[in-house]
């Protein structure tokens, strides 16, 4: 068995993606996201890492369910 980078990679990618999400959600403001054309660039990337998080344990889990 070797070195499976997967699950601490997908566990601070879930970790990170469902901080960034829940602070998204919390500031409404649409003066805070002037710059970013009022795109809740918080909100979209939480989601977008959590996806990505969320695939990789997944992944670790079928890997390590195959191998056992």
């Amino acid at each position: 068995m070797g070195l499976d980078i997967k699950l601490p990679i997908g566990a601070m990618f879930t970790i990170f993606g469902i901080l960034l999400t829940v602070f998204g959600l919390s500031t409404g403001d649409n003066e805070m996201y002037e710059a970013s054309l009022n795109i809740n660039i918080n909100l979209w990337s939480g989601i977008s890492m959590l996806i990505f998080g969320i695939a990789m344990l997944f992944a670790a889990y079928k890997t390590r369910k195959k191998d056992s």
